[in-house]
């Protein structure tokens, strides 16, 4: 089963998306749960990492739907957002905040058919992966999905994650052979970024989860072309 929320304030194009969604569950045989709100604060209030599908508007009121995804972001970086909106000036920003993708308003049912398959193929591969390694003699067992970046210098690997960092003894081609299937890139020859936690890029450095990077310039070409695809959805 799958946990979807809409956020819009237009009651006929909530309307609307909650359809889409039980049509293409019908269509795929998938189940959704769908969740609404008019409102983007009452949104934050009733999010506790609890969907899987975040549909979000981007004018609202109170609160415009980018800030409040800047919000969510803090608490889950996994959670997949599309936003929904007639403000396409202001929609490609939302790569910015880690969102998969955004349809313009009229929404079409076969252009949200198109969004829903990437969005589900998104979802499937980020789930239930994981990886173990040894930490101070003790196996650990590490969910990719919570590993923002790995660190590598010499035979010692730090793993920085969403609970904290653990290191171990390795070499840095076996961990990108363990991480092969998901979403990571160098940035620089010490630094595999897990490209689900890049929210911005500078001339020379990336912000993974809050934390700014080196990109070397030998890197660079290589390390934007994945991010590139990974925000392509390739």
């Amino acid at each position: 089963m799958f946990r979807a929320c809409v956020v819009e304030d237009d009651g006929e194009a909530r309307d609307r998306l909650c359809s889409y969604l039980r049509k293409y569950g019908e269509m795929r045989k998938l189940e959704f749960t769908v969740t609404c709100f008019s409102d983007a604060l009452d949104f934050l209030d009733g999010f506790f990492g609890n969907f899987d599908f975040i549909f979000m508007d981007i004018c609202l009121p109170h609160l415009n739907g980018m800030d409040a995804i800047k919000r969510i972001r803090e608490k889950d970086k996994n959670v997949i957002v599309i936003f929904v909106t007639n403000m396409v000036q202001y929609a490609v920003k939302g790569y910015e905040v880690g969102a998969l993708d955004f349809i313009v308003k009229p929404v079409r049912f076969d252009g949200f058919c198109m969004k829903m398959d990437r969005a589900t193929e998104r979802f499937r591969a980020t789930q239930d992966k994981e990886i173990w390694i040894t930490d101070r003699n003790n196996k650990r067992r590490l969910l990719v999905s919570a590993i923002k970046y790995v660190e590598v210098l010499h035979h010692t690997v730090v793993y920085h994650t969403v609970e904290g960092d653990y290191t171990t003894y390795d070499q840095l081609n076996n961990v990108r052979n363990a991480l092969a299937e998901a979403p990571f890139a160098l940035c620089n020859r010490c630094f595999l970024v897990n490209l689900q936690y890049v929210t911005a890029i500078e001339e020379f450095s990336v912000t993974v989860a809050g934390e700014k990077l080196q990109i070397s310039r030998n890197r660079k070409k290589d390390f934007l072309k994945s991010l590139n695809e990974y925000l392509g959805g390739k």
